[in-house]
């Protein structure tokens, strides 16, 4: 179990510093904002298009130029999206970026794969019969119209890659790295934007406006996934300071450095960890942090799962580390109610457990639901039942298989949420476990009538 007993727990509780910095909540922009900005923006790009005589030219032919117009927008925004820069992450959420992500991806795919087909229809005067002549014309006497091909193919593969029955069978590492294909491609894009396209060509006011819109995606990428990291490695020079076993399939890795308390992170976010050896550095993990932030060093509770998590619980102390983040918008800041309701299953306890400690709540004000199999697949629990005292928090412990002696078939159904919890839906909800489980206990606060802007998760994958 935890390393910490509950009487050795207390002098941390007692000893933990009030005045960390901690990052920016950015609750004054709301998500309609930042759609309102995106559509303004294509609003911009068809009002260019107009310009430009589109609706003048033979209809295939603008079909063509317009699915590729906002083809390559999409991309460009889901690029944008991928950078997860902190207004974003805050503003959207972990969840709602990953999610306009993959639509914006589908998306471009087939906007830019049905221009590449209305465009060779267009010169090949509509007829099928000389699509495949026409485009091997192009190919030999267009400039960068190989490229443009190049680029929809790396389209069309990160595509069929992020499909749901082939990311089952593909490894995170895998995956991300097929991923980082899409750069390429629009790269590719925009070569052949700059040769022929009809914004680029013939206006410098727009050929402006599409380079400050590339710049726009790739700047926050650049800066948020790969200047910024390296700062705050070389700022703080993150490495493990130990290992230690707390349940049979889970480890808690600590991590030290330098000035750590000037490392703004709340309870409830996370960072992507990268162990710096020559073997394993390619490869970025991302864990929640499992203890509230002290200034002193940053705690990831961990599930032996895969080489990769193997891996980082066979790091040596002194292993140097890069941090990524931190990320997640699942946080003290979100919060609208004074009362909340914590829920953590397997280990989706460690960032509930890092929330029990560092919100701000009154004794009385919180509840803790703890969902696992039996104690000894219950990571964490010393400290819950300490930090439960201390903070004055009713822990309810939910151990069992569903149906077994002293187990209801449904956990967390609306009945035993209520049973447990009775004012749970005028309450700020804080859920953390495994995907389906969290679907389940979303459903349940839904019927019993809470807010969704009341239910704060986080979907894994």
């Amino acid at each position: 179990m935890s390393a910490l007993s509950p009487a050795g727990f207390y002098g941390r509780l007692t000893a933990l510093p009030r005045s960390l910095p901690v990052p920016r909540s950015y609750a004054d922009i709301r998500p309609r904002d930042v759609w309102t900005v995106i559509v303004g923006v294509g609003a911009v790009l068809s009002a260019m298009w107009l310009r430009h005589g589109g609706l003048a030219r033979d209809p295939l032919l603008a079909a063509g130029e317009v699915t590729a117009l906002f083809g390559t927008y999409a991309a460009l925004v889901g690029i944008l999206l991928a950078a997860r820069a902190p207004w974003l992450d805050q503003v959207l959420g972990t969840d709602g970026l990953r999610a306009a992500h993959r639509w914006l991806g589908f998306i471009s795919v087939w906007a830019i794969g049905a221009h590449a087909v209305l465009s060779t229809l267009a010169y090949a005067g509509g007829s099928i019969a000389a699509f495949v002549p026409t485009l091997v014309s192009l190919l030999q006497t267009v400039p960068g119209m190989l490229g443009a091909l190049v680029g929809m193919g790396l389209f069309g593969f990160v595509a069929v890659a992020s499909m749901r029955a082939a990311r089952r069978r593909l490894s995170y590492e895998t995956w991300h790295g097929i991923h980082l294909y899409v750069y390429l491609a629009v790269a590719f894009a925009f070569l052949h934007q700059l040769t022929i396209g009809t914004d680029f060509v013939a206006d410098p006011l727009a050929t402006s406006f599409w380079v400050a819109l590339y710049a726009a995606a790739f700047g926050p990428l650049l800066l948020h996934r790969v200047v910024s990291p390296i700062a705050i490695t070389l700022r703080h020079q993150p490495r493990v300071e130990r290992v230690e076993r707390e349940t049979a399939d889970t480890f808690n890795l600590y991590v030290s450095g330098r000035d750590l308390d000037r490392l703004a992170v709340r309870s409830g976010q996370f960072f992507v960890l990268r162990a710096l050896t020559r073997r394993d550095w390619k490869h970025g993990h991302p864990f929640s942090i499992s203890a509230a932030p002290d200034g002193r060093a940053i705690r990831f509770t961990i599930k032996l799962e895969g080489s990769g998590t193997c891996a980082l619980a066979a790091l040596r102390p002194g292993t140097r580390l890069l941090l990524e983040g931190p990320y997640g918008a699942m946080h003290d800041a979100r919060a609208k109610q004074r009362r909340l309701l914590l829920i953590g299953a397997g280990i989706g306890i460690a960032p509930i457990r890092a929330m029990a400690e560092g919100f701000r709540y009154a004794p009385g004000d919180a509840d803790l639901i703890f969902r696992a199999r039996s104690t000894a697949e219950a990571p964490l629990l010393d400290e819950l039942h300490a930090i439960a005292s201390q903070r004055g928090i009713r822990l309810h412990l939910l151990f069992g298989n569903r149906g077994s002696a002293g187990v209801p078939a449904d956990p967390l159904s609306p009945a035993e949420i209520t049973r447990l919890v009775p004012d749970a839906a005028a309450r700020d909800v804080y859920l953390c476990g495994p995907n389906a489980l969290m679907e389940r206990v979303r459903s349940s606060l839904r019927d019993l009538g809470t807010a969704p802007s009341q239910i704060h998760y986080e979907l894994f994958g």
